[in-house]
C-alpha cells in the first residue's frame, strides 16, 4: 500500500509543479487579394516572447513599455514566421509588422506578393512552430476578398504546412483534394479530427482540471457516486463550455482562472476536514463547480477565433467538447481501479487520502496566487 501511496503522492507533486494549461493556442487569419497575400497571426505574449532572447523577456503579462523594448527583435521575427511557395519559387515578404492588442494579444502581420494564377497553389509552412512550447496548436484559416474560406487546417510542428489554392485551380470533381485544401462541402472535414485530439489533448494537460476531478474522485466511496460525479461534471462544463463560445455568456479569463483555483483548494480542504469519508451532496458541488471549468475549456475555442468571420461553430464546438469527454474517459479508466484498490484499506483513507487533498489543496493554492498576485 505504501509503494501505491508513494506513486499517487508523486504524481499529485508532479502535477502541481507542472504548468496547469498547455499554454500553445494561436490563430492566424489569411486573406488572398488581388496583388497580395497578408497573414495575421496571433500570439499569447508568452508565446510570442519564445522568438526573441531570453534576457529580453518580460516576468510576467507584457506592458505596453516592455512591448516597446521587444518590438525591434519581434518585427524581425515577424518576417521568419512563415515559408510561402509557389511551386519551386520562394516568396519574400513584402512587409512585416507586431503590435500588441487589447486582450494581451500580440498580433504579427506578414504580408506575401500573390503569384500569378498559373503557379496553381501556394504552400505555406510554419517555421516557428517547433520553437514554440510542446503542443502548440495553430489554427488557420485563408480566405479570400469577400470573406469565403479558401482553406483552414490546424497546424502543429509534426504538421506544420497548409496549401491554399489559387483562383483557376479547380480540383476535378470527385477527385481526392491536396492536404490542407477545403472544399465548400467539405469545410469541416480537414480539422474534425484536429478538434478532438485538441479536446484531448486540453483536458490531458490541464493539470488543474484534472487534480480537481481527482480530488473529487478520491473521496467517492460507491460506484453509484463516481457516476454521478463524473455526470455532473461533464453536464456542467459541456454547458458553459457551449454558452460561452457561443457568446451567450461571456467572462473573462482573468476571472475565471483564478476561480478554477479556487475551485481546487476548495475541494482539497473539504476533503481533508472529511478525514477521507465522502462529503454529503457533492454531486451538486461538482455540478456547481464544474460550470466553472467550462468557461476554461471555452477559452480554447475563442483564442482560436471559432464562430468568428462566418466560420464554422457547430464542428469545432461538438468535436472539441467530444475530445475533452473522451480524454476524460480515459483517465477516469487508468485511475478509477487503482483508488478503488486503495480504497479497500483504511490506512489510505485515514491517511492517503488527506495526504493526497492536502497536495491538491496546495497546487490550487499555488495556481491562484500565480493567477493573481503574481500575474
Amino acid at each position: 500500500m505504501r509503494r501505491w501511496l508513494a506513486i499517487c503522492v508523486a504524481l499529485g507533486l508532479g502535477g502541481g509543479l507542472v504548468r496547469a494549461h498547455d499554454p500553445g493556442i494561436s490563430t492566424v487569419q489569411g486573406t488572398m487579394r488581388a496583388d497580395a497575400m497578408e497573414l495575421v497571426v496571433g500570439f499569447a505574449p508568452a508565446d510570442a516572447e519564445q522568438f526573441v532572447p531570453p534576457e529580453s523577456r518580460s516576468a510576467g503579462r507584457m506592458t505596453p513599455a516592455e512591448f516597446v523594448a521587444v518590438a525591434p527583435l519581434l518585427e524581425a521575427a515577424a518576417s521568419q514566421l512563415w515559408e510561402a511557395r509557389a511551386g519551386e519559387t520562394v516568396l519574400a515578404p513584402r512587409s512585416a509588422r507586431v503590435q500588441l492588442l487589447p486582450g494581451d494579444n500580440v498580433s504579427f502581420t506578414v504580408v506575401f506578393p500573390r503569384p500569378h494564377p498559373g503557379a496553381g497553389r501556394v504552400t505555406l509552412r510554419a517555421t516557428k512552430l517547433a520553437d514554440l512550447p510542446p503542443g502548440h496548436r495553430q489554427f488557420v484559416i485563408i480566405g479570400d476578398a469577400t470573406g469565403s474560406t479558401i482553406t483552414k487546417k490546424l497546424l502543429s510542428a509534426r504538421d506544420d504546412a497548409i496549401e491554399v489554392a489559387l483562383a483557376g485551380d479547380v480540383t476535378p470533381a470527385g477527385a481526392p483534394a491536396p492536404a490542407g485544401t477545403v472544399r465548400p462541402t467539405e469545410s469541416g472535414a480537414p480539422t474534425f479530427w484536429g478538434f478532438v485530439r485538441l479536446g484531448v489533448e486540453h483536458i490531458w494537460t490541464g493539470y488543474d482540471h484534472l487534480l480537481f476531478l481527482f480530488a473529487l474522485l478520491v473521496a467517492c466511496r460507491t460506484f453509484k457516486s463516481i457516476v454521478a460525479i463524473i455526470t455532473c461534471f461533464t453536464l456542467a462544463h459541456s454547458a458553459t463550455l457551449a454558452l460561452a463560445t457561443l457568446n451567450v455568456v461571456s467572462l473573462p479569463a482573468r476571472w475565471v482562472e483564478p476561480a478554477i483555483a479556487a475551485t481546487i483548494i476548495f475541494v482539497g480542504v473539504e476533503n481533508l476536514f472529511r478525514r477521507g469519508s465522502e462529503p454529503p451532496g457533492r454531486w451538486a458541488l461538482t455540478f456547481g463547480f464544474g460550470l466553472i471549468h467550462g468557461f476554461g475549456f471555452a477559452s480554447v475555442l475563442r483564442e482560436l477565433g471559432v464562430g468568428e468571420g462566418g466560420t464554422s461553430l457547430a464542428m469545432p464546438l461538438f468535436t472539441f467538447n467530444a475530445g475533452v469527454e473522451i480524454g476524460q474517459i480515459v483517465i477516469a479508466a487508468v485511475v478509477l481501479p487503482a483508488v478503488w484498490q486503495l480504497r479497500k484499506s483504511e490506512k489510505f483513507v485515514a491517511r492517503g487520502v488527506p495526504a493526497l487533498s492536502a497536495l491538491v489543496a496546495a497546487a490550487g493554492l499555488y495556481w491562484l496566487l500565480e493567477r493573481t498576485i503574481f500575474a
